[in-house]
């Protein structure tokens, strides 16, 4: 008898310890954890960010320039030759082929500003050039000068006060491409360095 009640006794030990691991690692794994929660949270949130400011960016464009803009006189990509980009302005880019549609010598800009129309501050957006902040006058700025955007890549940016965050004098490409995820043919995207280029 003493033999049976020991042998439940330490049964029942046994399965509650075996319960109580189980019940840990269920823990561990369950996406309704509060714990869980907040680290898929913060991971989306994170992927987010990687894009900010890009979301309502305008892929395409009527193709104009500011009338003050130079053609480039021999640019390494000629209008109507085609470029592999290694760019991530925005998702469907990076590794597209573009034909280039124009080529001009000017000051490019990575820039932050806050969208005239509300919402989250934008960083280091690329690219805005110099012929397209207002009164810039004729010589460059440099990274912590302050500007008037006179452009309209994307919503609320028209008349937006920014900061330069980096500036580089290069050749910039308007360019056609098939974007790689959705597959829509995106026409004179403005813009593309000659360093986001490389030959086929």
């Amino acid at each position: 008898m003493i033999k049976n009640k020991f042998l439940l006794v330490t049964m029942a030990t046994l399965t509650a310890i075996t319960l109580t691991a189980c019940g840990d690692t269920e823990e561990d794994t369950n996406p309704a954890d509060p714990d869980n929660q907040v680290e898929m949270t913060e991971d989306m949130d994170e992927e987010k960010d990687a894009d900010a400011g890009h979301g309502d960016m305008n892929h395409s464009s009527s193709g104009e320039v500011p009338e003050d803009l130079m053609e480039a006189d021999n640019p390494t990509f000629e209008v109507g030759s085609q470029a592999v980009m290694s760019a991530e302005h925005m998702s469907g880019m990076d590794g597209a082929e573009a034909t280039i549609v124009g080529a001009y010598d000017t000051t490019a800009y990575a820039l932050s500003f806050t969208p005239t129309t509300g919402g989250e501050p934008v960083e280091n957006h690329k690219w805005v050039i110099h012929e397209e902040l207002e009164d810039a006058g004729d010589t460059p700025l440099a990274v912590g000068d302050e500007a008037v955007i006179a452009a309209d890549h994307m919503e609320g940016m028209d008349g937006a006060s920014a900061t330069i965050d980096a500036a580089e004098e290069t050749t910039v490409y308007m360019v056609d491409f098939i974007d790689t995820e959705s597959g829509d043919k995106v026409e004179n995207h403005k813009w593309v360095t000659e360093s986001e280029l490389s030959a086929e």
